[in-house]
């Protein structure tokens, strides 16, 4: 008995009512996708009402659009708390409410406290480059050949609550990375800051500097329980971790965790999961990030409409494969537009699509405030 909850990292269907809050109205992330590519695309999620669920908010995606008889419940989900990253959309998710607001570092140079910086500095025998707003990309090409020649570590933040450190893995072993990095995160809690990121990379400055999938994240203290720990465990639920949910997380109400790297990784560790019989009950929380780090923020439509092509085909091929009771849930956790300006995460509803085998009509379940719905879905099922 499983409930899957499969977020496709930064997958918006458009602006949400508070977007002027954030400077993101006009965006819509499937929109652009969608219209990367001309023709029907995206057949599974297409199947399972994608393009009902954009209908409502008055969108109709190119080449995904309505279909008379979708295989999901589906809804749109409206964040209820502050903030457009990764990290609060998947506390919202579980249900954990926020009742502090993490710190977000000005654009400009500097962005960091001149003390967060001394301190790490002091701590790591480091000096630190960067000190401000900018694309994981082009900070490491702007910057890492000044960061071989000195083995300074460029630190750098963006819209969001993050400091991150990039670092050449020929420069900065990976232990040594990582070390920074929890050393970064004690320093950053007196900031309030959510996450302290690894970002190693390799290459050169005649071929070009590339990121791993050796990227760590480091989040802050849960401030409350998750309903994963006080509903879900109650309930005698296993929770399995797939991805990056476990960083998310800081481990917090997880009983199982699978940190694979990629799409590609993480959906082959769903198959295996889905091929595995068991008589337990468990939730599988399972987050798709190369929509948001490989696509979204570089601004790449085209790549970011094949990227989910491949997690459409791949999620039809796992629906066939889980038993009859199982539950198949598909969500997002913020937006970030390929095809609006700047580079950063945009502020959007995100679609709610929920199947099974043993149904296969689904209705339409509203507009609801809060991405919490997704895991009450999961407790109505279980209980």
């Amino acid at each position: 008995m499983r409930y899957y909850l499969v977020v496709i990292d930064s997958f918006g269907i458009g602006a949400d009512s508070v977007c002027g809050e954030y400077g993101d109205c006009g965006s819509n992330t499937a929109l652009s996708a969608s219209r990367a590519i001309e023709g029907e695309k995206w057949r599974f999620l297409v199947r399972m009402g994608l393009g009902n669920s954009c209908k409502t908010l008055g969108v109709e995606l190119e080449g995904c659009e309505e279909v008379d008889n979708p295989i999901a419940n589906y809804a749109v989900l409206e964040k209820r708390g502050g903030g457009k990253d990764t990290q609060t959309g998947h506390w919202e998710l579980a249900g954990m409410n926020l009742d502090f607001t993490l710190t977000i570092f000005p654009p400009e140079y500097p962005s960091f406290p001149e003390e967060l910086v001394k301190r790490l500095e002091k701590e790591t025998g480091r000096k630190v480059i960067g000190n401000k707003s900018v694309s994981g990309t082009k900070i490491i090409k702007e910057l890492g050949k000044e960061h071989m020649e000195t083995g300074s570590i460029i630190c750098y933040t963006s819209a969001d609550s993050v400091f991150q450190i990039a670092a050449h893995e020929e420069v900065v072993p990976l232990e040594e990375l990582y070390d920074i990095c929890e050393k970064a995160r004690r320093i950053c809690d007196d900031y309030k800051v959510g996450r302290v990121i690894a970002r190693p990379f390799v290459g050169n400055e005649k071929d070009g500097f590339v990121r791993t999938k050796n990227r760590k994240d480091y989040s802050i203290e849960l401030p409350n329980k998750t309903l994963m720990e006080d509903k879900l465990h109650s309930l005698d639920v296993s929770v399995v971790a797939v991805g990056k949910i476990w960083d998310i997380f800081d481990g917090k109400g997880i009983d199982v965790n699978y940190p694979d790297k990629g799409n590609e990784a993480c959906l082959d560790r769903v198959e295996k999961i889905a091929r595995t019989r068991t008589d337990k009950k468990e939730f599988v929380f399972v987050n798709l990030v190369d929509t948001d780090m490989l696509y979204g923020h570089r601004r790449d439509p085209l790549g970011y409409c094949n990227e989910v092509e491949r997690v459409s085909r791949r999620l039809e091929e796992i629906f066939y494969l889980l038993d009859d009771g199982d539950m198949l849930c598909l969500t997002a956790d913020h937006g970030c537009d390929p095809g609006f300006k700047g580079t950063d995460h945009t502020r959007e509803y995100v679609p709610f699509l929920e199947c099974s085998k043993r149904e296969n009509k689904g209705e339409y379940l509203g507009l609801v405030n809060g991405f919490d719905f997704a895991i009450k879905r999961a407790i109505k099922y279980f209980g």
